[in-house]
């Protein structure tokens, strides 16, 4: 009896040993605030999500920091479990399994008060100068005016740049999501009322955890992660992540 009773305590401690031993190795990269960053608090919202949806299904995360080009491929070639945060996409779907929804991004215009624009008018876009940060993909329906040569880009290093540029007169708008539009009003140093945000959304996306395809049991890290995170939104965890990242996010200086 006494053996029977063990043996299923030495086989969760084998487990729990094994489990130990071979930690969850992910990567992201920097200047992603809020979500990702070294910077920040916790490295950012998504970094800490991310973490936490793994405790949350057992297993031990070890996190490193690439730039993102590299990071993406050092994954898909087995040298890290997992990558993130990411949207979906046709062509990253081929090599790679994708979480549920870590974060919905919802865009929106950020335009000058005095020259208010909107998305669902874009015949006021034709002509006008939109200002896209280095490494940024545009939105679907900007991303059409471009090719048909009705829109001018800018690509300045940040979108803190954006704001200011914009205020200046010398850019006319820019697309982000609205968390991010507003924390680059408040580092821009420029006053929210100068600001015209957009009543209806450009659009949106959901980011993602991303799990190799070719990785050995990639699946079922993938189920372990998405239970993790159930787990999270479950307990309210998830919604107290959020709100603190954001609130660092607007008071940041």
């Amino acid at each position: 009896m006494t053996i029977r009773l063990l043996l299923p305590l030495t086989i969760s401690l084998l487990l729990s040993g094994l489990a130990s031993a071979a930690p969850v190795q992910l990567v992201t990269g920097d200047d992603y605030a809020p979500f990702t960053d070294r910077e920040l608090p916790q490295g950012g919202m998504l970094t800490e999500l991310v973490q936490q949806a793994l405790l949350q299904a057992g297993h031990q995360p070890k996190l490193s920091w690439l730039p993102w080009k590299r990071g993406y491929q050092a994954t898909l070639r087995g040298q890290f479990d997992a990558t993130f945060p990411y949207l979906k996409t046709a062509e990253r779907e081929a090599d790679y399994l994708f979480s549920a929804p870590l974060y919905e991004v919802t865009q929106r215009l950020f335009s000058r008060v005095d020259d208010a624009l909107e998305p669902d008018k874009l015949e006021q876009l034709a002509g006008r100068r939109i200002c896209v940060p280095l490494g940024w993909q545009p939105a679907p329906r900007v991303s059409e005016l471009l090719a048909a040569g009705k829109l001018q880009v800018h690509q300045p290093q940040d979108l803190t740049a954006c704001a200011r540029l914009i205020d200046m007169g010398r850019d006319d708008f820019f697309i982000a999501d609205s968390l991010l539009g507003e924390r680059a009003i408040h580092l821009s140093g420029v006053s929210h009322q100068r600001f015209h945000v957009s009543r209806q959304a450009v659009g949106s996306h959901t980011l993602h955890f991303l799990v190799p395809r070719k990785r050995a049991h990639a699946q079922q890290l993938l189920d372990a992660f998405d239970g993790g995170l159930r787990r999270l939104r479950d307990s309210g965890e998830y919604q107290r992540i959020l709100d603190a990242h954001r609130e660092h996010a607007l008071r940041a200086e």
